[in-house]
């Protein structure tokens, strides 16, 4: 129940803003909440929950139940370029990729025990 994605284009520092308001949540509500928000980091994320969502149905858990146990967004590849700067110079730009990592969790509810009646074996 795992997805990943790689090489994604926009800096981590950025990412990690979004991740941090869906972290935890049930995957219904995360949906819900990458839908209307502003930020461009949301719909690539939303790709990744359903990618992870379709890898769990396959091996059996129900939508309902599973919730974000664990995303993380580590640093990727840094792309150098260069600036052209004054009198012939260059600054370098980095251009940062982030690589996101999904863990789905299943919630189980606890299964009450009922207390059985004690049954009295007759002589």
């Amino acid at each position: 129940m795992k997805a990943f994605l790689k090489n994604y284009r926009q800096s981590p520092r950025k990412v990690r803003l979004v991740v941090g308001l869906i972290k935890g949540k049930g995957v219904a509500e995360a949906i819900t909440e990458l839908d209307f928000l502003a930020k461009r980091a949301g719909f690539p994320i939303k790709k990744l929950l359903q990618s992870a969502v379709a890898n769990a149905k396959q091996t059996g858990a129900e939508a309902e139940n599973l919730f974000i146990k664990e995303l993380r967004v580590d640093k990727g590849i840094v792309m150098k370029r260069m600036m052209p700067a004054a009198m012939g110079s260059g600054h370098r730009i980095n251009k940062r990729t982030s690589h996101l990592y999904l863990l789905l969790g299943e919630k189980v509810s606890p299964i009450k025990k009922t207390k059985k009646a004690k049954v009295k074996k007759a002589k």
